[in-house]
């Protein structure tokens, strides 16, 4: 991470008085640790930081402290607005247009290789396994105590990104942010607990419909999940519920997708490589984002024509990295 970066974010965050802080869509882990330990870490400096998020946070975080601080609906003036795990600004929803927060400077604050770099000053470092662990290195930068309710926001995003430290991208400086971060009071079992053993019933019913629907062909699996499916079985909380990591488990997966169909008819598509295949770019092509091993975006409907367009593209793309696939050293992706 480039010095001059964090300096400019470091003196961002001093000098403004109300930021608006907004995280992705959808959010996830990350995405709660990020909004609510930048949060509590601003408030400690005498800020009157804003929360937002135009989706809410999943039910399995609300162990987190301020989660409930969380609005969707910002009021007034701000001097600074703060995006947190966004790779570009179409991630933060209507929120990030929000007519309050025009002309002030945007602090750009991510971790995904395709960001756009869409803001004044972005702290985008690709090699941080999350975008807490960013977070973690700029407030060291300022200076700033990591208290309990910090660490235990920032450890979240750790291991919720990492899947419990089990992905490629983790090194033994990752480690050691995570055992900095514990004894400060971040509490492991907890966090992996809710973060990543904790599903709403309807999570299970949606992988009981989703097993029924699979289709494997040529080193891709993959599941289509129509609206009238997710209202059936009670699905209200977003996403594929882990469930495209789940497939890559299968054997003979090299890719997993799930496309879900979004009640504005949008399909939200969801990307799962094992190491030596490469989704990014596909998702890029699509106006999306992500990682290598893990990305994501959203297309016009309907379903069923969404799906034969990704999936041609995606035939055609990784027919092209096949010869590149000899390196692979492992079943754990990198999540989005």
């Amino acid at each position: 991470m480039k010095l001059r970066a964090l300096d400019q974010s470091r003196d961002l965050l001093l000098g403004c008085h109300r930021p608006l802080l907004v995280t992705h869509i959808a959010p996830d882990g990350d995405a709660a640790g990020s909004l609510l330990g930048l949060g509590w870490a601003l408030r400690g400096m005498g800020k009157e930081p804003v929360l937002t998020c135009q989706d809410p946070l999943p039910r399995r975080f609300d162990f987190l402290p301020g989660f409930d601080d969380v609005t969707d609906r910002p009021a007034g003036r701000f001097d600074l607005l703060i995006s947190l795990d966004c790779s570009d600004p179409g991630r933060m929803g209507q929120i990030g247009t929000y007519p309050g927060a025009t002309g002030v400077p945007i602090l750009n604050v991510d971790h995904h290789l395709t960001n756009l770099e869409f803001g004044t000053v972005n702290l985008v470092n690709v090699e941080a396994v999350s975008t807490t662990q960013v977070l973690y290195y700029l407030l060291r930068h300022t200076g700033a105590l990591l208290d309990e309710r910090i660490a235990t926001c920032l450890l979240t995003g750790l291991v919720t990104d990492t899947r419990g430290f089990r992905t490629s991208n983790v090194t033994p400086d990752v480690l050691r942010v995570a055992v900095e971060l514990m004894e400060a009071g971040a509490p492991l079992p907890v966090i992996a607990r809710n973060g990543l053993d904790r599903r709403p019933l309807g999570a299970l019913r949606l992988w009981g419909a989703a097993f029924s629907r699979l289709e494997v062909d040529d080193g891709v699996i993959w599941v289509s999940l129509p609206l009238s499916v997710q209202q059936a079985i009670g699905h209200d909380e977003g996403g594929d519920a882990g469930l495209a990591s789940l497939l890559l488990s299968v054997e003979e997966a090299r890719v997993a997708v799930v496309f879900t169909e979004q009640e504005d008819g949008q399909v939200e598509v969801g990307f799962r490589a094992v190491p030596g295949f490469d989704v990014a770019g596909i998702a890029l092509a699509l106006g999306g984002g992500g990682h290598a091993l893990a990305s994501g975006c959203r297309i016009p409907g309907p379903l069923e024509e969404a799906q034969q367009r990704v999936l041609t593209m995606l035939w055609e793309e990784l027919s092209h990295q096949q010869d590149k696939a000899s390196g692979y050293d492992g079943r754990h992706s990198q999540p989005e």
